[in-house]
């Protein structure tokens, strides 16, 4: 069993993933639009911007899909407590990741040292999805 995210952007989600693949290095797997849907698509259920916008889309981000869309128009509410975690091998290859990422977003807490990780921050991306960008600990920490 895998566990994907899946993420909605609100008439955005295009943007998104150009972001993601510029700042990540994602490729694009799959951008659906609701223009592609054999059925008609109800009024109610088409986001802001119409049938152009995307229905479904993936990216592969080094073997790890995120899959998105411009998703129905949500009700206000909801659940909102996650976060995208991105743990790499190297401090290097962490502040980099977190740099571009943060590019007209906001810093949360800046990359540091923790008691877990080298080298842990968190950022809210342009898009306002949380990520928190690691570098692994040189030893598992302990349970």
């Amino acid at each position: 069993m895998k566990i994907e995210p899946y993420l909605f952007f609100d008439g955005q989600a295009e943007e998104a993933m150009a972001f993601y693949e510029k700042a990540l290095g994602a490729q694009r797997e799959a951008a659906m639009r609701y223009a592609d849907c054999p059925d008609p698509i109800p009024a109610e259920c088409m986001p802001p911007g119409g049938p152009q916008k995307i229905l479904h889309g993936s990216l592969l981000i080094q073997g790890q899909r995120l899959m998105l869309s411009d998703g129905v128009p949500m009700e206000s509410g909801g659940f909102r407590g996650f976060s995208l975690t991105l743990q790499y091998e190297s401090e290097d290859e962490a502040g980099a990741a977190f740099e571009r990422l943060s590019h007209e977003g906001r810093v949360i807490m800046p990359l540091g040292p923790t008691f877990f990780s080298p080298c842990y921050g968190m950022l809210l991306d342009r898009f306002g999805v949380q990520w928190m960008v690691m570098a692994a600990p040189e030893s598992p920490p302990q349970a």
